[in-house]
């Protein structure tokens, strides 16, 4: 397929940075982490996403969502990564949407619904250690009774602290498993932590946590494949994000070279900062024709499309490391400085970066791929 948007996908993409504009520009991140707010993020606005269709977008009619797929998404998430707004969408709407999609229950996928309609929050609970690891997860899930009795601890779960309900990775003797769990049983704690980029995660502790068979999602020991699914779309979107943020860096910086003025001279005139500006934008063009060839692939189901994603991810990644700093070096020393929002960026790209694996992580993906 081109690697370009199709009319329908220009329209989302015009009505979602227009939305955001309006509703959620970056001063909207400002006052959140100004006030201390408790939440770290709006809830109205979560509605607001509900309302305009943004929440349910990748899931069915049938559960109030457009049924659209991975390329919208990631539409979605680029305007979100423009503006550092900080919303649910990512773990809800991205990772919690698709596992429930693809392996709930009839039962289970009434929070697909509720997370259509902007009324729910759901966090995906994988990582333990502060380096992204799926494949290296401790947390065990021992038959009790007629169900299940959960021991570990989980961090940078996106969102832990707000959310309604929990979607837990476990090791069963089967293999892993995935569980929706109600954060309120006994035996969970969570502990908010709020990222550098005041952005919200959250450590969750699980002793002794007693769940129900029907927690389960899926059948015993299938969780690998639907979790690798879903954590594919997740890196996608995520570069989707990183491209956004390194976007927005770029246009900040473009019109700082156009109107700081030194020695007499725009120093936008100088030489030496134009083939900088120049460079990063082909790098810039690169790092999205990977992320919309990755989702591209998602959508078609193509079974390279986890290694694609993992070429987005590293791409983007590494791409708008450099907006930003290249960013806060042509700002000079005031870029560092809170009143400059390219500071900002610099935050959310780096923790972007670390979010469902870094470049050196997705680097040794695709190295492994080519052994075999």
């Amino acid at each position: 397929m081109p690697l370009i948007l199709t009319d329908e996908q220009v329209m989302l993409k015009d009505t979602v940075d227009g939305f955001l504009s309006e509703h959620a520009p970056i001063k909207h991140l400002r006052q959140l982490r100004d006030s201390h707010d408790a939440d770290g993020l709006s809830r109205t606005l979560w509605q607001q996403f509900g309302e305009m269709g943004f929440a349910g977008v990748m899931i069915d009619e049938e559960h109030g969502g457009s049924n659209l797929g991975a390329v919208e998404a990631g539409v979605i998430a680029e305007s979100l990564g423009r503006t550092l707004t900080p919303s649910p969408f990512f773990g809800s709407a991205v990772l919690s949407a698709s596992i429930l999609k693809d392996a709930g229950s009839d039962e289970q996928k009434f929070w697909l619904s509720k997370i259509a309609a902007g009324e729910a929050i759901l966090s995906l609970a994988v990582d333990e250690g502060a380096k992204h690891a799926p494949h290296r997860i401790e947390t065990r899930a021992e038959r009790s009774g007629n169900g299940f009795k959960l021991n570990g601890a989980k961090a940078l779960v996106l969102d832990g602290h707000v959310a309604d309900a929990l979607i837990v990775a476990a090791q069963t003797d089967e293999g892993l498993s995935l569980f929706l769990v109600d954060p309120e049983t006994d035996g969970i704690s969570i502990e908010r932590t709020i990222m550098v980029d005041a952005h919200n995660a959250t450590r969750i502790t699980l002793k002794d946590v007693e769940v129900d068979a029907d927690a389960l999602i899926g059948e015993v020991g299938s969780g690998q494949p639907v979790l690798d699914k879903a954590l594919s779309l997740g890196r996608a979107c995520a570069a989707a994000g990183l491209n956004g943020a390194g976007d927005q860096a770029f246009a900040i910086t473009l019109d700082y070279l156009k109107t700081r003025q030194q020695f007499g001279k725009l120093i936008g005139e100088f030489q030496a900062l134009q083939h900088r500006a120049a460079h990063l934008y082909t790098e810039l063009e690169l790092a999205k024709a990977a992320t919309l060839g990755a989702m591209q692939a998602i959508d078609e189901g193509k079974e390279t499309a986890g290694l694609s994603a993992s070429v987005a991810k590293a791409k983007a990644g590494r791409v708008a490391e450099l907006a930003v700093q290249e960013g806060v070096q042509m700002h000079g020393g005031v870029g560092m400085t809170d009143e400059f929002d390219i500071g900002l960026y610099m935050k959310r790209v780096r923790v972007l970066n670390e979010t469902l694996g870094d470049s050196h992580f997705h680097a040794e993906q695709l190295a492994k791929a080519r052994r075999y």
